[in-house]
């Protein structure tokens, strides 16, 4: 019988929360303004919903900011989203660290500039030390290269002879990827009115409760985040097993 994976929870145990913050582009659309300000915009509810989680004692929040995909988006729009990206690092990351969130970037980083990297390295280590809130913003990340860049890794272990072929099993993936030590996603959320996951760690997402909204993500306040939360709730996680057998574990 497989053993269980001790980063699930039995039950409606809320610990780590991951959202697609879509619509920025739609909600300012709409304004007739340009794309960019919904972007400014959808920093603003990043604030409220950190703070959200703060307040909650939620142990993990993971971000999807700038897919890998992303850079397909109109030039000058991407150029202003790195400048955004950069502002955020040294603006925020002040704030984040005076609540005792702790910073991470999860992606292959190898794509911003150096000056982007700088600052991730800076922030990262200004919030290292923080027991609070876990915060993972994803940038350049996808889901198929988290999986790809794992399989190398233990591709070149196998190649040097540190572990055998039979060592491999899904312990050892979920070990060489971007949120390796982090509980599973309890919550996913999708803002924007789009029902897919767009590559976003699609490993972790396995098990995980989904919950989509038509609001855009600048629109997307604290009452509607309580929904979301709400409706996790309301639902049985059962892993594979039948909701008796989780009413005698309960017990």
């Amino acid at each position: 019988m497989p053993a269980d994976n001790p980063t699930r929870s039995i039950g409606n145990r809320l610990k780590h929360i991951c959202i697609i913050m879509d619509g920025n582009g739609r909600w300012a659309k709409k304004r007739f303004m340009p794309r960019f300000a919904g972007h400014k915009a959808g920093l603003n509810t990043v604030r409220k919903i950190v703070g959200s989680c703060v307040e909650q004692n939620i142990e993990v929040l993971t971000l999807f900011a700038f897919s890998s995909e992303n850079w397909r988006r109109p030039k000058q729009e991407v150029t202003l989203l790195m400048e955004l990206f950069a502002s955020a690092l040294t603006r925020e990351v002040k704030k984040l660290h005076e609540n005792n969130v702790q910073l991470r970037i999860i992606g292959d980083l190898s794509a911003f500039s150096e000056k982007i990297q700088q600052l991730v390295n800076e922030a990262i280590a200004l919030c290292a030390d923080n027991t609070g809130l876990i915060l993972n913003i994803a940038a350049n990340y996808g889901g198929r290269w988290d999986i790809t860049q794992a399989a190398r890794q233990i591709a070149h272990k196998v190649e040097q002879g540190e572990i055998s072929i039979d060592d491999i099993d899904e312990s050892m993936i979920e070990d060489h990827l971007s949120l390796r030590t982090m509980p599973e996603p309890d919550l996913f959320i999708r803002t924007g009115g789009e029902k897919r996951i767009s590559n976003f760690i699609i490993w972790q997402l396995a098990y995980c409760e989904f919950y989509f909204t038509d609001t855009l993500w600048p629109d997307f306040d604290k009452k509607i985040f309580e929904k979301a939360i709400q409706s996790f709730f309301s639902r049985q996680r059962r892993f594979g097993r039948t909701g008796d057998q989780l009413t005698s574990l309960k017990k």
